[in-house]
């Protein structure tokens, strides 16, 4: 997932050496680092790891060293966990594989276990060891905290379409005290958790792992990672997959401009397909999709007055934010729609909440204890650190609304306030919009997807087009990403070139 901004539902630099030129931000461009290793690097380029058991069948893991500040190598270390599933033949082992899921803030680990490993195809699996690192600040590697989980549950009930002063002070609150608990739990990690950074480790792994070039398929999120990795490595980049690509020349206020559009498509997929069902909570047939929009925000407005039971065990109801959230989590992936109208049914027609705080629950990664992974502090902490905030007043935002709410009559006032949560963050951020060239790497696939709701499709044409050795493939289709979703076309291009080294054709196109 890509999570613009890691707020109440949705929601660079290097520090001492300058990575972009000071240009405008339509002309900054990413530079590539020097191709020698810095003497004050050498240590941890030359680290062994110390491999262990997983706890989890085939998995073996390790802690990787990486310097906090790269500008001040020798003020401290942060600790990265890595996991890996070696190749298991037959066939000649082509390296490592390294994978990210996105986020950011999503655990390339867990990701790694519980999908990638068993779902890529068996002989990606026979040839490549398959490597995950969680980035800095993430999961298992030095977890950025912000909230304790009742006031995570607060936080995430919180009203993001403000009313009146009272209710948009209230919110202000919350994105105050989201970010003081974020700078309190650790300061010194908080300004060292860029993407750019996070590429830099990437880096550092290579060259640990034994591989001479880094080959890597990220989605999401995980295609910004890697697209850095290409901008500041680009001799050193091998077969790279950036699936559901980002734009990293957009400002923040575009990107969630942007999204909150991508969501708007999303959910007239969604409504032509409910409307052609049975079960359609929002019309049936002949029910166009903007109907089934204005019946949805009409919901919503109920919610926000009277929020509805759900049989949670700690007594949370069902108000407009956690149902905002569960419909925008079941716009990622087209086959959680029958889940979704299952879920509306039951909210709109019994005052059962459950479906959707369970869509919710699943968005924000909180268990069935009440526990939260540190997902959305992990992405705010990135985010807010990687380009300027959005907006820097509740005023800047409200002239916005207009903007939003066309992109997406229905998602576009929670999104607006929603891209407001960096205004408050202790930590100044590091980046800016910038262009990715990465000018001398081997051929890069992005792929993108017609109707992908967080990472729009223009933001793959425009990555392909900035980088110069781009290869752009297309998903006709819905949902977010398009490997491994069930386009043998999509699945055939990336394996081959994987496997093989061989690109799909420029401008390639599958369904």
């Amino acid at each position: 997932m890509f999570l613009v901004a890691a707020s109440l539902f949705v929601s660079a630099c290097s520090t001492g050496r300058a990575q972009h030129r000071a240009a405008p931000a339509a002309e900054a461009v990413l530079a590539a680092l020097p191709r020698s290793t810095p003497a004050a690097l050498t240590s941890y380029y030359d680290q062994k790891l110390t491999w262990r058991d997983c706890g989890v069948p085939g998995f073996q893991c390790a802690t990787m060293k990486a310097p906090l500040d790269y500008a001040k190598p020798s003020a401290g270390d942060v600790r990265l966990a890595v996991a890996r599933k070696k190749a298991t033949g037959p066939g000649g082992r082509l390296g490592s594989l390294l994978v990210n899921p996105g986020g950011p803030g999503g655990s390339a680990i867990a990701y790694l276990q519980q999908y990638a490993a068993l779902g890529y195809p068996a002989e990606i699996r026979a040839r490549y060891d398959m490597v995950a690192v969680d980035p800095r600040g993430v999961a298992r590697s030095e977890p950025v905290e912000c909230l304790d989980n009742r006031d995570m549950d607060t936080y995430t009930q919180t009203d993001v379409t403000p009313d009146d002063r009272k209710e948009t002070d209230a919110l202000v609150g919350a994105y105050r005290k989201f970010a003081e608990g974020c700078g309190a739990h650790d300061p010194k990690l908080l300004r060292h958790v860029s993407t750019v950074e996070a590429a830099r480790d990437m880096d550092i792994l290579r060259a640990v792992l034994g591989d001479r070039k880094l080959n890597y398929v990220g989605a999401s999120y995980g295609t910004f990672l890697g697209a850095t990795y290409a901008g500041l490595f680009p001799d050193r980049t091998g077969r790279l997959v950036l699936d559901g690509a980002m734009d990293p020349s957009l400002s923040a206020r575009q990107m969630n401009l942007d999204q909150t559009a991508g969501f708007g498509t999303a959910f007239q997929s969604f409504a032509k397909d409910c409307a052609s069902q049975s079960d359609c909570p929002l019309g049936g047939r002949g029910t166009t999709p903007k109907q089934a929009g204005d019946r949805l925000a009409a919901f919503f407005r109920t919610l926000d007055a009277h929020p509805i039971p759900t049989g949670d065990p700690d007594g949370r109801k069902l108000g407009e934010a956690l149902a905002t959230t569960g419909v925008i989590a079941a716009m990622y992936d087209q086959s959680a729609w029958p889940q979704l109208r299952g879920a509306l049914n039951a909210a709109m027609k019994k005052n059962d909440g459950a479906g959707l705080l369970a869509l919710s629950d699943s968005y924000y990664e909180r268990d069935s204890s009440g526990h939260y992974s540190n997902l959305m502090y992990a992405n705010a902490a990135v985010n807010c650190l990687d380009l300027p905030a959005a907006y820097s007043t509740p005023a800047e935002v409200e002239k916005a609304l207009p903007a939003f709410e066309k992109a997406s009559p229905v998602f576009g006032r929670g999104l607006a306030w929603a891209s407001l949560n960096c205004a408050y963050w202790p930590v100044k951020p590091t980046g800016e919009p910038h262009r990715i060239e990465a000018k001398g790497a081997a051929p890069i696939v992005v792929v993108g997807t017609t109707r992908d709701p967080a990472t729009p499709y223009r933001w793959a044409q425009s990555l392909a087009h900035q980088l110069s050795s781009g290869r752009l493939l297309t998903y006709n289709g819905d949902g977010h990403t398009a490997y491994g979703r069930g386009s043998r076309c999509i699945d055939s291009a990336i394996d081959t070139y994987l496997l093989r080294g061989t690109p799909p054709t420029q401008g390639k196109r599958c369904s």
